[in-house]
């Protein structure tokens, strides 16, 4: 069984999530809700349960629970009202649409050639945050150095 949750956040933010212990159904959903919302999720399980916990938040999840929860589907009344609700979530006007650009390893060497977040996000046309946490990640071995193929 892998139950699904849909509702606000404390931010008011619209989500649907998913947990699930098995790896079979966290990829089938994955690649399911990427069919339906374009979204891209890779799974990782939490070190406090050792389960899958797929959250999908804002726009995505006001799409999901709409494809999940059509009228007349077989669903719990609340879970149903619950998704009903995030239909009429709109954004904020000044709530920014957040980018998850996937890195490119030519934006890993780019990055690493300039030593630096400032001059690298400007090279890149990414944020200084973005290029901060890369390198933060290059540094403490978090993630691999990138192949040298140019």
């Amino acid at each position: 069984m892998s139950p699904i949750s849909v509702g606000y956040s404390g931010q008011g933010h619209p989500f649907v999530s998913v947990t699930t212990a098995s790896t079979s159904i966290g990829a089938y959903v994955c690649r399911y809700v990427q069919e339906v919302t374009g979204t891209e999720r890779n799974i990782k399980r939490n070190v406090r349960d050792g389960i899958y916990n797929i959250c999908y938040w804002k726009e995505q999840a006001k799409g999901l629970s709409a494809h999940l929860y059509c009228p007349g589907c077989l669903s719990l009344q609340r879970e149903q009202a619950a998704a009903e609700s995030l239909s009429a979530w709109v954004r904020p006007a000044g709530m920014k649409v957040m980018s998850h650009r996937r890195w490119q390893e030519w934006e890993d060497r780019v990055l690493l050639e300039h030593h630096d977040a400032e001059s690298a996000a400007e090279a890149l046309g990414r944020t200084v945050q973005s290029c901060s946490l890369r390198l933060w990640r290059f540094r403490t071995g978090r993630i691999p150095m990138p192949t040298d193929g140019r």
